[in-house]
């Protein structure tokens, strides 16, 4: 939970439309939510009834949040499924909507991207020993979170 100074704790209505607000502005998962109504000042059982109200008014949805969260760390960022997994899993979503949203990505377009990061790598690396530049290029694409296995099946193929 993020350390942020409370101010002056707000109503629980007041919080509620603030919630509202942000929900709609971007998609948020469950923790994010309750972290913002709890630097709001809120008790527990205020800003639980408070998410139960947003999940049943459609403001929030964890699968709809895991879904574009992974599709867009992918597609805009570049991540590997690990990296994507990791970063779900600190903000508290379950494992089966983890696997679902993982499963959301297409595989060729998986490799596609992993071929395109290797290849930037790759152009931007003075390495000449080619063992050393083919682990450099490795270590790259893992830390990116991709699949060891897969990253080398594919600098091996090249």
């Amino acid at each position: 939970m993020e350390d942020k100074k409370i101010t002056k704790p707000i109503d629980p209505q007041k919080a509620f439309l603030k919630a509202q607000k942000y929900c709609a502005y971007q998609e948020r998962s469950q923790q994010e939510v309750r972290d913002k109504l709890y630097s709001y000042g809120l008790h527990r059982k205020e800003v639980e009834n408070i998410l139960t109200e947003l999940i049943l008014q459609g403001f929030l949805k964890e699968e709809r949040f895991a879904h574009a969260f992974a599709g867009g760390k992918f597609r805009m960022k570049g991540w590997g499924r690990i990296k994507i997994k990791l970063a779900l899993k600190q903000k508290n979503v379950s494992e089966i909507l983890i696997r679902q949203a993982l499963k959301a990505i297409d595989e060729r377009d998986y490799r596609k991207m992993l071929l395109k990061i290797l290849d930037e790598k790759s152009k931007n690396t003075t390495e000449k020993n080619p063992l050393k530049r083919k682990y450099k290029l490795a270590q790259y694409a893992i830390s990116r979170g991709f699949e060891p296995e897969l990253v080398w099946e594919i600098i091996n193929q090249e």
